[in-house]
């Protein structure tokens, strides 16, 4: 608060001052007050004035300063009115008792929402669960066809799965502590699973593979399987026509392990490569392929950050690209 603003907002009562002011000064002449008397009556009179005007600023300077750093410290805005000093002026007890009021309403609304939030994500996971049954039926009778056909319909059923999958993660993706278990994982053992799990749909996209990841590290194995599962699949999605290759290595840093999936895929572009986190990016090469959604990599880095894990993406157009996961080292896997 600066002190023209305070004396602009003042300005009604000044001017009510300065024409009682004029009407004593013009009342005392005419009773025959000597001028002299009548100018330090008037002087005395704006002295008080500007007094009270300076205390009155300092005062209200001081009691929006404290409201100010309340705020600033306040991670749950909204809960101001609770916390905002007492003051003696009436105006500033109904002025809190209004926003009391206001953000108690705020709170009912954001607890109406949260459930249904909540009601929505445990139908989802409900119906994930119940969507899960038919699937593995699905791949269980081309598992027994062992024709062409059957390898077919298994790939495309492995990618509803993965779709099925990126609805339940995205679900559970803000409350990641609750599926959350740490434990030393070995990531060629990882590595294996989720490629069995794709197996279907790398052979029917002739994806020569290739995986060398001997480290272990201290991480949730579900979750990491799931991130690496969505770049193994975007990877096959932007093969290159001939010769596709994927490669999955891991190297020790001093402070992390890298793990990465390279491929020789037709690459990012150098200007699009920034964005490929966001929500809903697709590219150019998503809009060529037709059915990207640009979900999964937003879905990654959103699952990373909450494990702790920093992703990023290398990659020249044409010649292929790199994405790195760089798990953090823990004390354990110091110690082996």
């Amino acid at each position: 608060m600066t002190f023209f603003r305070f004396i602009k907002d003042k300005a009604l009562l000044l001017l009510a001052h300065l024409i009682g002011m004029a009407l004593l000064f013009a009342f005392l002449r005419l009773t025959a007050y000597p001028l002299d008397d009548c100018v330090i009556i008037l002087v005395c009179l704006a002295l008080a004035l500007l007094t009270w005007l300076m205390a009155q600023f300092f005062s209200r300077k001081k009691y929006f300063a404290e409201l100010e750093k309340i705020t600033e410290n306040l991670e749950q805005r909204y809960l101001l009115g609770e916390l905002m000093p007492h003051s003696f002026r009436l105006e500033d007890e109904l002025y809190r008792e209004l926003i009391c009021k206001s953000n108690k309403s705020v709170i009912e609304r954001i607890h109406q929402i949260e459930d249904a939030q909540k009601e929505y994500r445990e139908y989802i996971e409900s119906w994930v669960h119940e969507i899960k049954a038919p699937i593995t039926a699905i791949d269980l009778a081309c598992e027994n066809a062992r024709d062409e056909r059957g390898r077919q319909i298994a790939a495309e059923n492995r990618r509803v799965e993965n779709d099925v999958d990126m609805v339940l993660y995205y679900a559970r993706s803000d409350e990641v502590y609750k599926d959350y278990l740490i434990a030393e994982t070995d990531l060629q053992e990882v590595c294996g699973e989720v490629l069995i799990k794709n197996k279907h749909y790398l052979i029917q996209n002739h994806m020569r593979v290739e995986v060398d990841c001997p480290h272990h590290v201290f991480t949730d194995k579900k979750w990491i399987a799931f991130i690496l599962g969505q770049l193994i699949l975007n990877s096959v999605k932007y093969r290159t026509a001939k010769d596709a290759y994927l490669h999955i290595f891991t190297e020790a840093a001093p402070r992390s392990v890298l793990l990465m999936v390279e491929d020789n895929g037709i690459g990012i572009r150098p200007e699009e490569i920034s964005r490929i986190f966001e929500k809903g990016f697709t590219g150019s090469n998503g809009r060529k392929e037709g059915r990207a959604t640009g979900m999964g990599l937003y879905l990654c880095q959103k699952l990373c950050k909450k494990l702790g894990i920093e992703i990023r993406a290398e990659s020249e157009t044409g010649k292929g690209t790199r994405m790195v996961l760089e798990i953090p080292r823990s004390d354990f896997t110091a110690v082996t």
